[in-house]
């Protein structure tokens, strides 16, 4: 029996909400599946941006990868990135907060 999962919608609402009160304000930039959508994560600093994308690990622990690979891109590349996952995905969530150190505002495992 697997374990009972935050719904999506509440979770972004949570790591906006981190965002605010660490002085880094986050935006929703596209709504998802309220229930169980994945969620994108875009982080921007002034030397580019990351994408991180959550999954789950072997182990069923969420953790995030750096989707857009270990350096910062432009914002074109981000933005075809987004374009193919939601195309693939429909019910994706994508939020964004500034952040110079490429880290996000809540508590993330990133692999």
């Amino acid at each position: 029996m697997s374990e009972p999962r935050v719904k999506t919608e509440i979770w972004v609402r949570m790591a906006l909400r981190l965002g605010d009160a660490a002085g880094r304000p986050g935006v929703m930039l596209r709504r998802g599946d309220r229930d169980a959508g994945g969620v994108l994560v875009v982080l921007r600093a002034s030397e580019g941006l990351c994408v991180l994308s959550q999954f789950r690990t072997a182990e069923g622990e969420p953790a995030w990868m750096r989707a857009t690979g270990p350096a910062p891109v432009d914002e074109e590349a981000v933005d075809a990135y987004l374009a193919r996952q939601v195309k693939s995905d429909p019910d994706l969530w994508v939020i964004e907060f500034p952040s110079p150190d490429l880290l996000p505002p809540f508590a993330a495992r990133i692999t």
